[in-house]
């Protein structure tokens, strides 16, 4: 061998060997990532770790289990009212002072018990009124009977030719007046009668006072007058009677959960009053409207009040789940969120672990139940998650 050639293959070896020592530091640079440095594919959804890999000790993995979890559950603010129909608020029927007050606020009373008696100009007034309607009738009376003997009597002499035919007519004419004018002074009278019937007051004593009770069994809920007052107010109410033995709990619902609850479906009510207790309510009214600027519609749920331990104007929330089914759960730091989409990892063998798009429900405390995606026995990563969603990065 000549130098020349000696010299050519030693130029050769060298170049070869830098080559080599920059594709090794290049390689070395790409996988300095710790994340995926053990990682030996990721791709199309699958990454596979050496099975001695190191990284495998930051994997935790659990079965998918089958729960009963709750189907189309619902969850609204609610606040407890009234029943229609057992709350009245009573006011003075005419301006008077309070003569006496009956009861106090908190009372129980009964249905035609009284509350307060009023002293009152008016009360002598529609008595009088009352006088003067009768005695218009009975004016009436006399006046149409006089009309009918007046017309029996022209009717005969017209028979017997005696008087004209006008007369008759005449005759007629005032009968028919006089009849008019009793029909009139009757109504009166009945109207008369019927106002003495509402505020209480018998028609033939003077000097009544006016007696105001209960329209329903109840409790006093308000109270707002004191004896010796005078009041001209004839619709502020003086005192408020309510039956709360059934109270009502109203909520605004979501109009795209409303297809999720029924009139009569039973609904649970939990109020910030007594935390960790279950009311069990049931479902009277839905609205038919929609609420256009909160996207809601107002479902109203009577629930039985026996003890009194349920108030108006209490704020809590409402509860409503159609039978629990059995279905497959992961729990719920298993769930990677993109977007709209949710995805969980499964290990397939040691080492091997697949991204799987799932379809998921509402979450249960610390479990989700999954609604396609994965079925029971599925082993799904619990721990490492985003350490995974990094590598399928690189």
């Amino acid at each position: 061998m000549n130098k020349k050639m000696i010299i050519v293959l030693v130029m050769c070896l060298g170049v070869s060997d830098l080559a080599c020592k920059k594709e090794a530091k290049t390689s070395a640079g790409k996988n300095s990532d710790p994340a995926i440095s053990g990682a030996l594919s990721s791709q199309a959804g699958k990454i596979i770790f050496a099975p001695e890999s190191p990284l495998l000790n930051q994997f935790a993995v659990e079965s998918v289990r089958t729960m009963e979890m709750p189907v189309n559950e619902i969850s609204a603010p609610g606040q407890i009212e009234f029943v229609n129909g057992c709350v009245s608020f009573v006011s003075l029927p005419v301006p008077g002072r309070i003569d006496r007050v009956h009861v106090r606020q908190g009372d129980t009373v009964v249905a035609g018990q009284p509350l307060f008696t009023i002293d009152s100009p008016d009360a002598d007034a529609f008595i009088s009124d009352f006088r003067q309607a009768q005695a218009t009738v009975n004016q009436a009376r006399s006046a149409l009977t006089k009309a009918k003997a007046d017309s029996e009597r022209a009717v005969d002499l017209f028979e017997h030719k005696a008087v004209a035919k006008k007369e008759v007519l005449a005759s007629e004419n005032e009968r028919t007046q006089a009849q008019a004018s009793l029909d009139q002074s009757e109504a009166v009278l009945v109207r008369a009668r019927r106002r003495l019937e509402i505020i209480g007051l018998n028609e033939s004593e003077a000097g009544q006072k006016v007696t105001v009770r209960s329209p329903l069994s109840g409790k006093v809920i308000n109270l707002s007058i004191t004896a010796g007052e005078y009041r001209n107010e004839t619709t502020v109410p003086a005192m408020t009677v309510a039956d709360l033995s059934t109270v009502c709990v109203t909520s605004e619902v979501p109009e795209t959960s409303i297809r999720f609850i029924e009139v009569g479906e039973r609904i649970q009510v939990e109020l910030v009053a007594y935390p960790g207790e279950i009311f069990e309510a049931r479902v009277a009214r839905i609205s038919d409207t929609v609420d256009p600027s909160t996207r809601t519609i107002q479902v109203r749920a009577e629930l039985p009040n026996p003890r009194g331990k349920l108030r108006p104007e209490m704020f809590g929330r409402i509860h409503h789940s159609h039978p629990p089914r059995s279905m497959p759960v992961i729990p719920s730091r298993a769930v990677l969120h993109r977007g709209s989409e949710a995805v969980v990892y499964i290990e397939r063998s040691r080492g091997t672990f697949e991204r799987v798009p799932i379809r998921i429900g509402k979450a249960s405390g610390d479990h989700v139940p999954v609604l396609a995606g994965l079925k029971s026995g599925d082993r799904v990563v619990v721990e490492g998650v985003m350490l995974l969603a990094g590598t399928e990065t690189h």
